[in-house]
């Protein structure tokens, strides 16, 4: 596939160094350089992303896990944008821009960074969303313009579905079991994620993930119109 002149997007979404990485490189990179991807059908993780985002609206730190510093939730669903990267001591085309869920002013002057998740997948791990929240704290702590600010923690509030409520159909609803997933500082491995991620953005069009949904339904869609 042609490379074009000028990538069709040069913002990197901190999800995709999540789930893009480790799903499909060829559609990773069709989406940066044509804006080209398979539409997403999710119609519940907005509203209960907002229902999540807003219940802690307000909420002390320590309400939430008694490890975070003291403070307070302060903002919801800001986007944040940062400088361009810096790859190999140079500064690249590329700039990280997102719109997290949860920061926490705390009263030492510092903030925490909370991604709130509803779910009961057993990869809401801290390894597999740390180049996420590392994405979101570089943005926040070197940011294309305003005020620097400093991430003093990361962390999943993720909340599990369990079980039914309510006994009226004015009054159903859904429990949830809720945890908070510390996520620890990794410089140099975010870094590494950063390097290989934009080494795949500027290389020659990759090779298909084996286990990518999009690309073997393709292929087996032209297999059977031959």
């Amino acid at each position: 596939m042609k490379k074009p002149a000028k990538p069709a997007r040069e913002n990197i979404s901190p999800s995709d160094l999540t789930f893009g990485l480790s799903t499909c490189k060829r559609c990773l990179w069709i989406k940066y350089w044509h804006k080209v991807m398979m539409p997403l059908t999710m119609p519940l993780v907005g509203p209960l992303s907002t229902f999540q985002e807003n219940a802690f609206r307000g909420v002390a730190t320590q309400e939430i896990d008694s490890s975070l510093r003291p403070g307070k939730v302060t903002k919801l669903a800001e986007f944040v944008k940062s400088k361009p990267l810096i790859v190999n001591g140079e500064a690249t085309r590329w700039a990280i821009l997102g719109k997290y869920d949860l920061v926490a002013e705390n009263e030492d002057g510092t903030v925490a960074l909370i991604d709130c998740k509803v779910s009961d997948s057993t990869r809401d791990s801290a390894d597999f969303y740390s180049p996420q929240l590392h994405a979101y704290t570089y943005a926040m702590e070197i940011p294309a313009s305003g005020k620097a600010l400093s991430v003093a923690s990361m962390g999943l509030l993720v909340w599990k579905p369990n079980r039914v409520i309510g006994n009226t159909p004015d009054t159903y609803g859904f429990g949830v079991a809720q945890s908070y997933v510390p996520i620890e500082r990794n410089e140099r491995g975010f870094l590494n994620v950063i390097q290989d991620f934009i080494s795949v953005l500027e290389g020659p069009f990759p090779d298909a993930g084996p286990t990518c949904n999009t690309c073997n339904y393709l292929v087996t869609r032209l297999g059977l119109e031959d």
